[in-house]
């Protein structure tokens, strides 16, 4: 039997990129002995990306559309194109063109050779500032010291995933999502493909650094508890240093009597106990307030409606058969 291969595309706000992004794939997928479907995910977009996938869907009848009812994030778009992509592999790649879908035949490789994960390790980082390359760097190196899954280095979400890994994927349903880190707790055979990323072809990024930020903590509060080792040890050594300076205090006084104490020292430590309090709280706040978000058991998502794409051979037309529309109810849930 033929192989089915999904591809799933989480696309906001992309109306510039869409059209050549697809030209490029498709050029890719006529090449291939799969059973294809090309699975865009529009993840609440405000300007045309919906109508732009619907001029695609209509050329290309391997083309299907899951539009969110509003915008739930990346990973959350990731995530609903993986519970509804029915490949026997399913690739993940962003529409902007920083990755090459001419990649796709060497994934595709490895995953024949016996890799259910492979994925994609930039060598190069076109069109990125220093100080984004820089704290990228410093992130990935974070994560592998203090995560409790070894995080790949300079990777992002542009990879294949065979079909038990999906499933694995399927069963994890926590609402804080860091799928860089759930792509490799799932574990099964992983290799790495290197490539050159390229600059974004056209649009601006969506990811300002306050969003980075964001990601950076669910990463880091997902995956390890080690900033609340931190803030521990932290209340540890300024409580025994507090300590040991109150017993100096003792000592002069005892020896030297008691003179009137500084008052920007007075400050200093009190800044400092009260600065060391509010972080700690804060770390404390993080995990709770994930743990707050979990209890609420809230669907991952809404779907608005699904445009499912029908599988061809690639050696008959793409465009002969009509785009099929399925209209799913807005209850549709990403259970």
């Amino acid at each position: 039997m033929e192989k089915k291969l999904s591809i799933v595309v989480p696309a906001y706000n992309e109306q510039e990129v869409l059209r050549e992004f697809h030209r490029r794939l498709a050029a890719v997928l006529d090449e291939l002995d799969f059973l294809c479907e090309v699975l865009y995910v529009n993840d609440g977009s405000t300007d045309n990306t919906l109508a732009v996938l619907d001029e695609l869907g209509l050329r290309d009848s391997r083309v299907g559309v899951l539009n969110l009812s509003r915008n739930f994030g990346k990973e959350i778009a990731m995530t609903a194109g993986l519970d509804y992509a029915g490949g026997d592999a399913v690739i993940v790649i962003d529409a902007d063109l920083q990755d090459p879908p001419e990649l796709i035949p060497k994934l595709l490789a490895e995953w024949r050779g016996g890799c259910d994960v492979v994925y994609a390790k930039r060598i190069a980082r076109d069109g990125e500032s220093m100080l984004k390359r820089t704290t990228a760097h410093a992130f990935y190196r974070l994560m592998q010291r203090v995560g409790k899954v070894h995080l790949p280095e300079d990777t992002g979400d542009f990879r294949l995933l065979s079909r038990r890994a999906v499933d694995a994927l399927k069963g994890l349903r926590e609402r804080h999502r860091f799928m860089k880190g759930l792509f490799t707790w799932i574990g099964f055979p992983q290799k790495a493909v290197l490539y050159h990323r390229d600059q974004r072809f056209a649009g601006d990024t969506k990811w300002n650094y306050w969003r980075l930020w964001n990601f950076a903590l669910d990463g880091i509060t997902s995956f390890t508890t080690a900033p609340l080792k931190v803030a521990t040890y932290a209340g540890l050594i300024t409580a025994m240093s507090a300590l040991a300076y109150g017993v100096v205090i003792v000592v002069r006084t005892m020896l030297h009597g008691n003179p009137v104490p500084g008052y920007p020292s007075l400050m200093v430590v009190i800044l400092f106990l009260g600065g060391m309090q509010l972080i700690t709280l804060g770390i404390v706040g993080e995990y709770l307030a994930r743990l707050f978000d979990e209890a609420k058991q809230r669907p991952l998502y809404l779907v608005d409606d699904y445009r499912a794409p029908t599988i061809l051979k690639n050696s008959e037309s793409a465009a002969a058969l009509p785009y099929a529309v399925a209209r799913v109810s807005a209850d549709v849930e990403g259970k």
